[in-house]
């Protein structure tokens, strides 16, 4: 069994269960130091989804204005969803909790929050995209008017679930309030929203700033969240927030690098002027960084190895937002 230190394996990379294009298999380069040991992730994954699809199901019942909650409902609880928000909360909060019932309010809150964000940006003032997680996106299905209502439905009731729904007794209130406090941030006007921004403004010097607050603002916020939950010291938020915004822009990388090794079916240009990373420096430039990205993300897991096996689930995650060893269709 894994010990109480985190030791990377050294001189192997551990091979993919599956067959993977072998351009793929470039895409980031397996060194000593991004090597972690095994865990099952896809079983803790999909145990995760399954709680969070049933409490974000009760959490958002239809009431009147029915067409409202109908179109939340339909983002929200979209057939394939990752999950990954609540599930990073959830783990991050494991590592220094104990019961995860504490940590559920907050992990159904950041999928809500999640889910009004990728409405938005889906709109066509936005990002103009006519689908989202194998579905036609919020407008095309409600309209254009009704998608900015869900939207904005969306934010406070993610706000009030977490401050109705949180058992008092396991998490005190100053908490909360912290936890509150880091959503705000992540999406508003220095965080998500100015990401969005200056990808409308667009512009090859805005791709740095826009992968770290389009992508990396949800990944932090999650890892932050669970970790503010349980008590973890300042510290060790510090060391959740580097780590959740790495592997938060890694994952992005990655999807833009497997487009570009693939020649995917070519997206219609969004509205926002700004390419991504690859398109702006390539993809060999991109895999370099991407290596980078994975490896600052388990340094900073380093850090918290007196958790031991605790930590094993945050580990993977940076592993699979490189390696995509198994897809979500096996999971739903």
């Amino acid at each position: 069994m894994f010990s109480s230190v985190i030791t990377p394996t050294p001189h192997v990379c551990l091979p993919s269960p599956r067959v993977i294009h072998p351009e793929l298999r470039r895409t980031i380069r397996c060194s000593a130091a991004s090597v972690s040991p095994r865990f099952d992730l896809k079983t803790y994954w999909t145990s995760l989804i399954k709680e969070i699809d049933q409490k974000l199901d009760k959490a958002i019942p239809v009431k009147y204005p029915e067409q409202i909650y109908e179109s939340m409902r339909y983002s929200v609880l979209a057939k394939g969803a990752k999950r990954s928000p609540p599930v990073m909360c959830v783990a991050a909060y494991e590592i220094f909790g104990g019961n995860r019932l504490a940590a559920f309010p907050t992990a159904c809150a950041l999928e809500m929050v999640h889910a009004a964000s990728l409405i938005h940006d889906d709109l066509p003032c936005m990002d103009d995209d006519p689908s989202r997680r194998g579905q036609p996106s919020n407008h095309t299905v409600f309209g254009v008017d009704m998608a900015i209502l869900a939207g904005d439905a969306l934010f406070p009731l993610g706000f009030r679930h977490i401050v109705s729904h949180t058992p008092k007794d396991l998490v005190p209130e100053t908490r909360l309030l912290r936890v509150i406090a880091e959503i705000a941030r992540a999406v508003g006007s220095t965080g998500m929203a100015a990401g969005q921004f200056l990808d409308l403004e667009g512009g090859p010097n805005a791709v740095d700033f826009v992968q770290e607050k389009k992508f990396g603002e949800m990944g932090q916020c999650s890892a932050v969240c669970g970790g503010l939950l349980a008590g973890a010291s300042d510290d060790e938020i510090e060391h959740l927030r580097k780590y959740g915004r790495a592997v938060g822009v890694l994952y992005q990388m990655v999807d833009d690098i497997r487009d570009a090794r693939l020649k995917s079916e070519e997206k219609e240009e969004s509205k926002g002027k700004s390419k991504s990373y690859v398109s702006v420096y390539g993809v060999e430039k991109a895999m370099e960084v991407a290596e980078d990205l994975r490896s600052q993300a388990k340094k900073e897991l380093d850090r918290l190895e007196i958790y031991g096996d605790k930590v094993l689930p945050l580990y993977s995650f940076v592993d699979y937002a490189a390696d995509r060893d198994f897809s979500f269709e096996e999971l739903v």
